[in-house]
């Protein structure tokens, strides 16, 4: 793609991978760079993020519309106003319609704070030591109709250790997706990373694993 690639982040919170991606993408040379964000919360800490690097925000609270139909009819007519080559979701916490997935297909990157298809939905720390995981970690992956179920690009594995509680597991997990999270956005930027018609995951024009890229801390 000509020119950096332009990236739209969603949030609904404190913002910490898109502080991560922020210091991915403003670094010399970058490919991509952040172009807007996003919020269904007026009170998200990451549009405070935002506007402390001079990004463009738009705030839309999802009370105000009929149903998850308006409102991501809504949402796409506020991200297509930054003509994104990429949408990334940082924490937004909204399931979002298929009409809204269709429409990004191919651009649109979620991670999620597990070791997907383990855990899918919420909780994931204290449902991975509840199971009695020796390891745990997060998942990049593209999105598509299936919650948490679109096709894995990165995981990043952390070991579960005695005496682990869900707050302990959880910081080195976020420490993890600071780390995955700008790869694969670097990865889309310099076209190298796409997802085929076939619903694959190609990386350098060669097929992914099921379990994306693998690593390990």
């Amino acid at each position: 793609m000509p020119g950096p690639c332009n990236v739209v982040v969603l949030l609904s919170g404190h913002g910490s991978n898109l502080q991560a991606l922020l210091d991915s993408t403003m670094a010399p040379g970058s490919p991509a760079r952040v172009c807007a964000v996003v919020s269904n919360r007026a009170d998200a800490h990451g549009l405070v993020r935002a506007h402390a690097h001079g990004l463009p925000t738009c705030v839309l609270d999802h009370a105000h519309y009929a149903g998850r139909d308006a409102f991501d009819a809504a949402l796409m007519d506020s991200i297509d106003r930054f003509t994104p080559d990429l949408v990334v979701l940082a924490g937004f916490m909204r399931i979002l319609t298929p009409a809204f997935v269709r429409h990004y297909q191919g651009r649109l990157l979620n991670i999620h704070p597990s070791l997907l298809p383990r855990h899918k939905g919420l909780h994931t720390h204290q449902r991975a030591l509840q199971a009695g995981d020796t390891e745990h970690g997060c998942t990049v992956h593209f999105v598509t109709e299936e919650l948490d179920g679109g096709p894995l690009v990165v995981q990043a594995v952390v070991t579960v250790e005695s005496g682990d509680t869900p707050h302990t597991l959880a910081q080195r997990v976020h420490a993890q997706e600071h780390r995955v999270y700008p790869l694969a956005v670097r990865w889309f930027a310099e076209g190298r990373l796409m997802l085929a018609a076939s619903g694959r995951v190609y990386l350098d024009g060669q097929p992914m694993a099921a379990s994306g890229h693998v690593i390990r801390q």
